[in-house]
């Protein structure tokens, strides 16, 4: 008798919850705004004590000073009178002359105390308010220097860094919750951009295989030499499509490769790269009776020969097959400009519009032709670039030239 299969059990519950732990006590979590509110105000109590203590010995020096006798008796028979602080007091006066002058002396007295007392908690409220943006200047800067740390890893990972983490030690408040946050969002992202470049290397060799069993297939067939014409014209066709395939593969890898920052640095020379790009292309130009001329001063920038190269060889490819049919020129110069180096490529050709130019960099799309169907390529010569200036830190502008034609310009850092 057969058994009742069981029905499949339910998975387990995960037992982590991703909710952040509630604290039994959270007014007690040393938060952003109670440490900024107890930094001032224990700043504040300071300077306040601060002030009244040196206002209370200014005062009692004021008062000392103003308790000091105002004259002197010297007989007592005469009223012989000496004072050096109430030049109205002198002998022979009356009563009423010698009250009035002490009455005017304790007034002035009084006064000048008043004063003295004034002018110098002034200086001192100044020199405390000094030390007080000094200091709050300073602890300010300790407080939000997580915020410094933060935007530096944001910078890193907007050049396509993945890989940095902020990783903030300290108390457990605002600022590393954000923190936090954000390198789990970098660990996500990471992890995607990862899965995605494994992707592209699975199915680029995936298509790599086919293409390549069928370009040999299609090249022995070709060299047979009793084989009809129409059968070779037809092998050479889908020779030329499976060559334009596999070019269209590569391209994808190579561009979805140099989206991601260069993590791996090393010197590499502009003008030997462009030289060698020329040197690619040069018998295509020759074929073309196109001139390419141009001077490679040394540019030396940190980033990947590989791909630096292949930015200036596509440039110098797009150059030479869209320019014109008879007298045309392409040229090719380095150097450092403003701390950078530059790699300029110009060419005659067709007249371009200044709308068209930012067409040009978008993948499968050509001057006037949205997807393929030229024998130029396969429309991923300046998507490549533009890819592979900005992992290096850089930059690529086109302008058109006056008369047709265009200038690229690639800025790397040097």
């Amino acid at each position: 008798m057969a058994s009742t299969p069981t029905p499949p059990q339910a998975p387990p519950k995960p037992t982590w919850d991703p909710r952040s732990p509630q604290l039994p006590f959270p007014w007690l979590r040393p938060t952003i705004r109670i440490r900024l509110t107890l930094l001032y105000g224990g700043m504040f109590l300071i300077a306040g004590i601060m002030l009244l203590s040196i206002i209370y010995l200014l005062a009692a020096q004021a008062l000392h000073t103003g308790n000091q006798p105002l004259f002197k008796i010297i007989d007592v028979g005469d009223l012989k009178v000496s004072s050096t602080d109430c030049p109205g007091l002198a002998s022979g006066q009356t009563l009423g002359e010698f009250n009035d002058a002490i009455s005017q002396c304790m007034n002035h007295q009084r006064q000048a105390a008043l004063d003295n007392l004034l002018s110098r908690s002034l200086l001192a409220l100044l020199g405390l308010a000094v030390i007080a943006f000094a200091f709050g200047y300073a602890m300010a800067g300790r407080v939000l220097s997580p915020l410094g740390r933060i935007t530096r890893t944001a910078r890193a990972v907007a050049g396509s860094d993945l890989s940095r983490r902020i990783e903030l030690d300290g108390p457990d408040d605002e600022l590393k919750e954000l923190a936090d946050t954000f390198d789990d969002m970098l660990e996500r992202l990471q992890r995607a951009f990862t899965a995605q470049q494994r992707f592209v290397g699975n199915a680029s060799h995936e298509l790599r295989t086919p293409l390549a069993i069928n370009r040999t297939l299609l090249e022995v067939h070709l060299s047979d030499p009793g084989a009809p014409v129409e059968l070779q014209q037809l092998g050479k066709t889908l020779l030329a499509t499976n060559e334009r395939s596999e070019q269209l593969v590569e391209g994808l890898l190579l561009l979805a490769r140099s989206d991601n920052q260069i993590i791996e640095r090393k010197p590499v020379d502009l003008a030997e790269v462009a030289e060698q790009a020329v040197d690619q292309v040069h018998g295509e130009a020759a074929a073309k009776g196109v001139l390419i001329r141009g001077e490679q001063k040394p540019a030396v920038v940190q980033g990947n020969g590989v791909l630096l190269e292949r930015i200036a060889l596509n440039l110098v490819q797009n150059a030479v097959r869209y320019n014109v049919p008879e007298g045309g020129w392409v040229e090719v110069t380095t150097e450092i400009q403003h701390g950078q180096a530059v790699l300029v490529v110009s060419n005659t050709g067709p007249v371009v519009p200044a709308y068209e130019i930012d067409n040009l960099f978008e993948p499968f799309r050509r001057l006037r032709t949205e997807r393929t169907g030229s024998d130029k390529g396969v429309g991923l010569g300046l998507s490549i670039v533009r890819s592979v200036a900005r992992a290096h830190g850089g930059h690529i502008a086109a302008e058109p030239r006056e008369g047709g034609g265009l200038v690229m310009r690639v800025t790397l850092p040097v």
